[in-house]
């Protein structure tokens, strides 16, 4: 009986949803409030369930799980998420009420890791511009289109050197590229070279890889300085969130050439994509499709349902 099955708030909706309501729905009533335009309490009522007997939330990054919605639910103990970050929570809410936070954590680290590389790669030997440029102009003269770089002996600076930073550095040192990286705290086990400050790290970086979580600290923790310092010739691989860097002056620096070229997986105000880049061939945009692989999905349904068997058998 549905009425047996333990009630989970469905939040976005996460984009592993149905791959985890094929394996689970013997054990789960999914809510799905974001099929409903209802208030949360109202929604629920259309579904015969009280508020107090939802104590867990699934949700993607892009829904925000604010202190209201939290406050509303009394008994909530756990909120999954099918993400890496968690700054779309209000995690100082969760404390206060003693509120799990599960994420997916290293099962999208690898996935990440490689469209961070596959997008500088794109960058660096103009990929998708020369895919555009053969198809437009045929037969293409070969010296007509602007030459490319080199990855090798690049130096990158690496921001946020967790799990996915570590795993981009060590794919990158495979290309001979010399690894430097700033973090909140030193890493004494790894030897890249430590920079306390963005604005040094860029000034001696080529390109910039953004790994990091978004919070206060970080919010445009890439602004207009940190961009100038790194120079026209630089590069910006954002695959962490889209406020890691202060879009508008992103935007500003690549129009005037101010940096080299960026490749970005994500955007400031997602799914809204700033319509100045379209047509920049010194730009690479994927939509936030780092972990959007199969083989991700299947592990990240995997540890949500971990999550969820632990808080529900504790």
């Amino acid at each position: 009986m549905d009425s047996e099955l333990q009630p989970l708030l469905v939040l976005g909706p996460p984009a592993v949803l149905n791959i985890f309501k094929s394996q689970y729905s013997h054990k789960y009533r999914f809510l799905n409030a974001f099929s409903s335009d209802l208030p949360l309490l109202q929604f629920l009522q259309t579904q015969n369930t009280q508020p107090s007997s939802v104590r867990a939330i699934f949700c993607n990054q892009r829904q925000l799980v604010t202190a209201d919605i939290i406050c509303s639910l009394p008994s909530l103990g756990i909120i999954a998420t099918s993400t890496v970050g968690f700054d779309h929570i209000d995690t100082a809410e969760c404390r206060r009420r003693g509120i799990q936070i599960s994420t997916v954590g290293s099962q999208l680290a690898a996935d990440v890791a490689d469209m961070a590389v596959a997008l500088l790669i794109d960058v660096i030997f103009k990929i998708s511009a020369g895919d555009r440029f053969v198809k437009k102009l045929i037969p293409f003269k070969l010296w007509s289109f602007p030459s490319a770089s080199k990855l090798g002996g690049k130096r990158v600076g690496i921001i946020g050197l967790g799990r996915i930073g570590g795993e981009v550095a060590k794919r990158l040192e495979a290309f001979d590229c010399i690894i430097m990286y700033h973090s909140r705290n030193k890493n004494p086990s790894v030897s890249y070279t430590f920079y306390s400050n963005v604005v040094d790290l860029a000034s001696d970086s080529d390109v910039l890889v953004l790994c990091c979580p978004l919070t206060e600290q970080t919010k445009y923790i890439v602004n207009k300085e940190v961009m100038l310092a790194l120079g026209k010739d630089g590069i910006i691989v954002n695959v962490g969130r889209g406020a890691l860097i202060d879009e508008r002056e992103l935007v500003q620096c690549l129009m005037k050439g101010e940096i080299g070229g960026a490749g970005l997986d994500v955007f400031e105000n997602e799914p809204n994509v700033p319509k100045e880049l379209f047509s920049l061939d010194n730009v690479v945009l994927s939509p936030h499709a780092g972990a959007l692989t199969l083989d991700c999905f299947m592990d990240s349904c995997e540890q949500v349902a971990k999550s969820l068997d632990a808080f529900f058998s504790s």
